[in-house]
């Protein structure tokens, strides 16, 4: 079996540098050899050199064995990808164009309550358009190749796949590739994964980093024979071991088995305005809507059959499911709070964020948080912190200003020892206090 594994370093070894360099001599000289010939009897005509160097590569791909492509540089996994999302963004661009003919009002960007939802990445804190989101942390994912193979694969597992279903078979046949190396170290063919097998191409090829990853575990693509075969076939061999690395490659698979999706994180943008009688008035860009342009359209020319529709007749069933119908138009909603000096804190949330997200919000706004406070909705409705209820439930979407009070009973006591109303906004916001247009 050691004889084996040598035999294959030997041939990884001459493989890497001997065949490709004695192709492109004989290439070169074939191209060297064409030249001379045409050069004779059409010197008129020669070939330029540019030329001859694309007939010498040419030539060279064309001797060369055909064999299955092997992804071993980050700069190609890179480049794969700008093409996918260059492609997407193309896609992007066309709904775009198709929906220009709309012609939905454009709202004037000083107008604007807030001028976008904006995100920002775990990996490199930078803060993003929705737009920018997909490319910025798929680039940031390949870029801790160099630092982590194994964390960067494992990211690339999770985040770059969608089908959720496809993450778990392949991380469960990986799994299980492990579990069988650590069980029967010594056994070669626990070692080797034919490429061509069919589990393999079912469940593992198809999710991009999977190789990656087993790459990162030491794995080496080898060309080896086949029996009954007379082509040789691509193998991931484990070419070295030693019991010390089982252990640090069963740690490896519990982290691709842990292992999450990154996700950009919704920027909030808190920001703090003076008292100001505008508090109520709203004007949000696009994003804010799960709607098409054209459904934006047709949402303002039916905004005036609202009044019609309030005074007529309707169950609570049938209020209660156009409520529904309504909500789900959102993606974002932007919320606005009174303090009980007339000041405002104002942040963006998702439509689907409970109300413990925003009273954490809230809180973190405060120099004093730890103490008790009430949130009103609009139409005197008491919100409570520990309901697991979303904003869009509430009715808080796609706007909406909230009064803000302090506990009373507690307020009652500090008054009653003597102490002061505590202070309200921290002063990294208050440093950036704006009024309302």
């Amino acid at each position: 079996m050691k004889k084996f594994f040598e035999d294959i370093k030997k041939d990884v070894k001459f493989k890497s540098a001997g065949p490709g360099k004695k192709l492109t001599e004989e290439a070169s000289a074939k191209a060297e050899a064409a030249q001379s010939s045409s050069s004779a009897k059409h010197n008129r005509y020669a070939p330029s050199e540019g030329s001859q160097r694309a007939g010498a590569a040419a030539l060279a791909r064309i001797e060369q064995h055909p064999r299955p492509k092997v992804h071993t540089s980050q700069d190609a996994i890179r480049n794969q990808v700008r093409r996918e999302l260059e492609a997407a963004a193309l896609t992007d661009k066309e709904k775009a164009d198709a929906a220009e003919g709309s012609k939905v009002p454009v709202i004037d960007p000083a107008c604007l309550s807030v001028s976008g939802v904006y995100f920002t990445c775990p990996l490199t804190g930078a803060t993003l358009t929705k737009s920018e989101r997909e490319v910025h942390i798929k680039e940031a994912i390949l870029m801790r190749f160099e630092e982590d193979a194994v964390e960067a694969s494992v990211m690339m597992v999770h985040t770059f796949n969608k089908d959720r279903e496809k993450v778990k078979a392949a991380v469960d046949i990986i799994s299980k590739y492990i579990e069988n190396i650590c069980k029967n170290p010594t056994e070669e063919k626990y070692r080797k994964i034919k490429l061509s097998n069919k589990v393999y191409q079912e469940k593992v090829r198809c999710v991009e980093g999977s190789r990656e990853f087993l790459e990162a575990l030491d794995f080496t693509s080898v060309m080896l024979p086949v029996e009954g075969q007379e082509e040789e076939e691509e193998f991931l061999v484990l070419l070295e071991y030693c019991p010390d690395a089982l252990e640090l490659m069963k740690e490896r698979r519990d982290r691709l088995q842990r292992g999450e999706p990154v996700r950009a994180q919704l920027d909030r943008q808190p920001q703090a305005f003076r008292a100001s009688p505008n508090a109520q008035r709203f004007e949000l860009p696009p994003v804010f809507y799960n709607l098409t342009a054209e459904e934006l359209k047709k949402e303002q020319q039916q905004r005036s059959e609202i009044v019609e529709k309030n005074a007529m007749m309707r169950t609570k069933a049938m209020r209660e499911k156009e409520e529904q119908r309504e909500r789900r138009k959102y993606n974002y909603t932007l919320l606005r709070i009174r303090l009980p000096d007339g000041s405002l804190l104002q942040g963006t949330f998702y439509a689907w964020d409970r109300l413990p997200v925003l009273f954490a919000f809230v809180r973190e706004s405060l120099v004093d948080g730890w103490q008790p406070f009430d949130l009103i909705a609009p139409g005197g409705q008491k919100l409570k912190e520990a309901e697991d209820v979303a904003l869009a439930e509430c009715n808080l979407v796609p706007a909406a200003l909230l009064t803000f009070a302090w506990d009373a009973v507690v307020q009652a006591d500090i008054a009653a020892a003597g102490g002061k109303s505590p202070a309200l906004l921290k002063p990294e916001l208050l440093e950036t206090i704006r009024t309302l247009s």
